[in-house]
């Protein structure tokens, strides 16, 4: 493949594309037409690639909230980029939600923080908003991919630095009873993309359902996932911004 995309900052593209680990990058990278080199940018990695279409700046920012606030604003910097996706896996926190599964974030919501004391809403961040709601087009545009029979579901997307299994998610879901998935970086993604007012939804795939073996079925499941995330957010680059 080609490697004369440049991922130098401030580099113009249609789209930033967060993950958080390079096995939730790969199925981007396999499908590109053109992957431009590696750049290392404050740790995250970033690759431009080109879909034939949209021309995106993948980056693997690593795990938790910070890593993806940090490796996002910088994406963002100059960029031009009109819309911010986070990709990847995510533990199933709905009832009905079942391995395999992909979540649509219509909001995330912080899972962690708590200023109530303050007069804030539980997983509100003071003077933020109380959750972020995904881009209204891009919610659309979902709606319409060809998931190829995946089953999408469109709810909350709760984030934490905190990898939720048996012990933690009874209390999580008494918390925050309409979420369907949990994971630790979109909350920060869609809180970046809004103080820089650039659209931005979740879209993640269910690779554990956050029980007593979470660990062990996020191990066996996080490439599948990674795969049905990738399917539903190419089809949404390529619905989008394409031809935009």
């Amino acid at each position: 493949m080609s490697t004369d995309l440049s991922a130098a900052p401030g580099v113009r593209v249609d789209a930033v594309v967060v993950t958080a680990m390079g096995v939730e990058a790969s199925p981007f990278l396999d499908r590109a037409t053109a992957v431009g080199d590696e750049v290392d940018v404050a740790g995250a990695a970033r690759r431009v690639l080109d879909l034939g279409g949209p021309r995106v700046l993948l980056v693997t920012c690593g795990i938790g909230l910070v890593n993806a606030a940090t490796a996002a604003a910088l994406a963002l910097h100059g960029s031009g980029a009109r819309a911010v996706l986070s990709a990847g896996s995510a533990g199933g926190m709905g009832l009905d939600v079942r391995v395999g599964d992909v979540v649509v974030g219509a909001d995330t919501v912080y899972g962690a923080a708590d200023a109530r004391v303050f007069g804030y809403e539980l997983g509100q961040v003071p003077r933020m908003p109380a959750r972020y709601d995904a881009d209204p087009a891009l919610l659309a545009a979902v709606a319409g991919v060809d998931a190829g029979g995946l089953t999408v579901r469109t709810g909350t997307i709760l984030s934490s630095d905190v990898f939720v299994d048996a012990e933690r998610v009874v209390g999580m879901r008494e918390a925050f009873p309409g979420a369907l998935a949990c994971d630790m970086e979109s909350a920060a993604l869609a809180h970046t993309a809004h103080l820089a007012g650039v659209p931005f939804v979740s879209v993640r795939g269910i690779s554990d359902l956050c029980g007593p073996i979470a660990g062990v079925d996020f191990s066996a499941h996080v490439d599948d996932a990674a795969e049905r995330s990738a399917t539903i957010v190419l089809g949404l680059l390529d619905g989008v911004l394409a031809d935009a």
